[in-house]
């Protein structure tokens, strides 16, 4: 499972909407969709603030290897 997917996987178990996290994260719902989709790139510091949102460890989101 790719980053992009484990992001929306935790954010709808969390019951949360793009909305609600492009808000969180102070982006708009679009970039927020592109970012999910994977149409544009993440950083490491992105990832961090979702897992915070998330209320999860940012190593839960990395791929395992």
């Amino acid at each position: 499972m790719s980053l992009t997917e484990k992001i929306r996987m935790f954010r709808i178990m969390k019951g949360y909407s793009q909305e609600y996290m492009a808000n969180e994260l102070d982006i708009s719902q679009n970039a927020y969709s592109r970012l999910e989709a994977g149409k544009t790139e993440i950083t490491v510091r992105r990832v961090y603030q979702i897992a915070l949102v998330l209320d999860i460890s940012i190593y839960e989101l990395f791929p395992e290897v």
